[in-house]
This record gives C-alpha cells, sequence and structure tokens, in this order.
C-alpha cells in the first residue's frame, strides 16, 4: 500500500518496550522490522526478513559477543547496518536493508522510507524531564484504520457513552479550543456521578478525581497527543501514541507519567492507573471494531468541531 501519512514522525517504541538484547517486532505501513537494544543502550533496526530464505527475524536471538541479530533459521548473524556476519568475517556491505531510527531520549522515533515533512514533537522528552514515568499501557493493535483510531480521541463526547461504568462521566463541557497547523489544544471541564463506596473500592483512581476534573488535550498530529490533568494525588500526563500497521490496523499505546504525592500511596495508584487506561483503551477499540461503515452524520453534537480540524488535516496531508 501507499504509505499512510508519509513524512510523518511515528513513535514505534519506548526503550522500555526493548528490554536487552531481545528482539522486538514492529509493523509500520505494512512493513514488518525488527528493533534490539544492546547492553549499552544502542538500538537498531533492520527489516524483518532475512535476505537468506525470508525467516522473520524477530523469532531469532540477540549474540551478545558481537551485538548481532541471528535467523531463527540458518543462525546467519547480521549487524545493526545489515551486514552479514559468517565464519568470523564481517561482510562490508549490507545485504538486511536497516531501518533509520531517531532515538531521543527513551523514545524510538522513525519516518519509515519516507523523507521528513513536520519535525519530531519535543512534548515528549520535555515532560519525561518533568514528571516520573509510571509505565506504559493500553498496548494494542486496533482492527481498524488510522483515521478513525485518532478521531476517537478527538471526541469529547464519547466518555458518557463509551466510559460510562469506568468514571461515570455525566456531562462534558469543552472551554477552548485552539489551533495552529499540525498543533491543536483543547481545555475541557468533566463532572463525575456520585460514586459509591463499593465502586470506590473496585476503583481506587476515582478517589483521586475531583467531582469536575479539569483537563488540558494537546494534539501533534498526527504522532501523539497528550491529555494533562490534575487529581488530588497530584498532576499526570497520558500520552497517546498510535501509528498505522496496516490499512485497516493502527497500533496504539500509552506512556504515563505523574507526579504522586504522598510517597506511600505510589504503588497502588501506579497499578490503578495503568488498569484504568487499559480499560479506556479497551472500551475505544470496541467502539471502533464494531461500528457500521461511516455515513454521513444526521446528529451534531457540541464540540465536533475538534474531530472536523482534524479529518481536515488527515485529508489535507
Amino acid at each position: 500500500m501507499n504509505p499512510i501519512l508519509p513524512g510523518a514522525p511515528w513513535l514505534i517504541a519506548h526503550r522500555s518496550m526493548l528490554g536487552i538484547n531481545r528482539p522486538h517486532k514492529v509493523t509500520l505501513n505494512e512493513q514488518d522490522y525488527v528493533l534490539w537494544q544492546n547492553d549499552r543502550g544502542e538500538i537498531f533496526a533492520l527489516n524483518n526478513v532475512c535476505p537468506h530464505m525470508q525467516a522473520p527475524l524477530s523469532d531469532g536471538w540477540i549474540c551478545q559477543e558481537r551485538g548481532t541479530i541471528t535467523c531463527p533459521f540458518h543462525a546467519l548473524e547480521f549487524d545493526g547496518e545489515g551486514r552479514l556476519y559468517r565464519e568470523g568475517k564481517q561482510q562490508t556491505q549490507p545485504i538486511a536493508q536497516p531501518l533509520k531510527l531517531i532515538v531521543k531520549r527513551d523514545c524510538v522515533w522513525s519516518y519509515g522510507d519516507c523523507e521528513s515533512r513536520v519535525a519530531i514533537p519535543e512534548i515528549v522528552e520535555q515532560i519525561a524531564s518533568e514528571y516520573d514515568f509510571v509505565g506504559i499501557a493500553g498496548e494494542k493493535t486496533i482492527q481498524g484504520d488510522f483515521l478513525s483510531t485518532w478521531l476517537i480521541n478527538s471526541d469529547f463526547n464519547h466518555q458518557n457513552g463509551t466510559h460510562r461504568e469506568l468514571f461515570q462521566i455525566v456531562q462534558n463541557q469543552m472551554t477552548e479550543f485552539d489551533q495552529d497547523g499540525f498543533w491543536y489544544k483543547v481545555k475541557q471541564e468533566s463532572t463525575r456521578a456520585d460514586n459509591s463506596l463499593r465502586e470506590l473500592l473496585l476503583n481506587p483512581v476515582l478517589l483521586t478525581i475531583p467531582k469536575v476534573l479539569k483537563s488540558t488535550v494537546e494534539y501533534f498530529f498526527p504522532s501523539v497527543l497528550v491529555l494533562y490533568a490534575e487529581t488530588g494525588a497530584g498532576p499526570f500526563a497520558q500520552v497517546v501514541v498510535q501509528y498505522p500497521q496496516q490499512h485497516n490496523q493502527t497500533k496504539i499505546y500509552e506512556l504515563i507519567f505523574a507526579k504522586l504525592k504522598p510517597t506511600w500511596v505510589k504503588p497502588l495508584l501506579r497499578q490503578s492507573m495503568l488498569k484504568a487506561i487499559d480499560v479506556i483503551v479497551e472500551q475505544d477499540t470496541t467502539a471502533i471494531e464494531t461500528r457500521y461503515p461511516r455515513q454521513p452524520g444526521k446528529v451534531k453534537l457540541p464540540g465536533e468541531e475538534v474531530m472536523m480540524y482534524a479529518e481536515k488535516l488527515y485529508h489535507e496531508w
């Protein structure tokens, strides 16, 4: 297929997803790649297809002595530039195709095989320097096209439907909408229903959310969006990452950062926050994967201009 949004920077992995000396498969615009990180923190990526008999290199292993990835069929080794190591000799020319990476702090970006059209946003590095990293949540492949997956995160009316059981939002109001090219920002106020003791015990994260939650969502189309909010346990930043795997298949995961206080509450809230994000992504996934083909809407809700702006960016790319 033709690349979706060619020239966009894609955040294809966070360092914590790679482990050490372990192959990690990534699919971007219908092309499979294998990534790995050595014990010095260097990260490499190759086309996942072995040039010998087309085995998936991600099913192989890493030779720690040479830092090479080893094919699972015939134990052929390739370095990070795609050069074959065989019979004690390193060839000078690559035969496996490397993928160019841009590593910024713990984030692994790539433009795929396309020329850059927009710069990599600096926001994730900025957040990482100001907040504590809580973890990764909501990692999933959604059986839906890229635009539909992006739009559900620009829809400020689905919380009290799609996520009603999790947060019991009864009203959501957009108070501000700014835009400038591929960047746009929304401020919102979400009002929760009163919670029973049982609901609070089953979902401790509700204890930290005020009756009216004020939040800001900042978009860096088409790579990431960030939700900022202040809770009783401190501020947090939820970085939503997505990139196209196939024409109707989109990868999503979320990097969660926070400034939790007091210290003793961190382990409890950490697990509760990550679990809540998993549920949110699962609910969004169900909404995307179960709906019927899109038709012109016969109802217009407040705040839909945010989705309209995102669609405009996508179609004018």
